[in-house]
């Protein structure tokens, strides 16, 4: 009589496959990646000619230094200042509603919805802190500053459309930012005294 042999059972693989199939496809699905995040801010061109260079010099009235040292400590056009005033200092700089000479200079635009109007379309708001500033601090004014241009936007959509900014439309908006073009500048951190 001849031995038989003995079948040697299998796992069925593809049934294997297809659940690590599956899986693969389960973790990319549900797994978040990663955006990188940032504040959005609008560096300004760099001078073309020397014209150019002499020009951004005489209108140092256009800008608006805001500084914060490493003991968080505010300054809002070279006087000490609170964090609390720094939304309504940055709204009156932003609007010169009174034209003022030491605020920025208004020029005359031609906007949809508002025809010709005289803004401060040239102003910069320049943010400078110290590398030991906190990171706490350095949020606060940059909130402060963006709330500042989001409550402008808000009185001009009132005024001009009887609504709130977010429930205006589209070419609305465009006009309100147009109007109030946010201009927040960062300088590169510096580090004052210390070794």
């Amino acid at each position: 009589m001849a031995k038989k042999k003995r079948d040697v059972p299998q796992i069925n693989a593809t049934s294997t496959a297809d659940i690590a199939f599956m899986l693969l496809i389960f973790f990319l699905i549900t797994t978040s990646m990663d955006t990188d995040r940032g504040l959005a801010r609008r560096l300004p061109p760099p001078p073309e000619n020397k014209e150019q260079k002499d020009d951004i010099i005489v209108k140092e009235r256009n800008v608006l230094q805001v500084r914060l040292n490493k003991d968080d400590q505010l300054m809002v056009g070279g006087e000490w200042s609170d964090i609390r005033q720094l939304r309504q200092k940055a709204k009156e700089f932003i609007a010169n509603p009174n034209n003022d000479e030491n605020l920025p200079e208004k020029h005359a635009k031609h906007l949809p919805f508002f025809g010709d109007v005289m803004i401060t379309e040239k102003h910069v708001i320049s943010v400078q802190n110290d590398v030991g500033t906190s990171y706490d601090a350095y949020i606060q004014v940059q909130n402060e500053l963006v709330a500042a241009y989001n409550e402008l936007r808000n009185e001009l959509a009132q005024s001009q459309f009887g609504k709130a900014f977010a429930e205006c439309s589209e070419d609305e908006q465009k006009a309100i930012t147009d109007y109030y073009p946010q201009k927040i500048s960062e300088a590169e951190p510096k580090k004052y005294g210390g070794k």
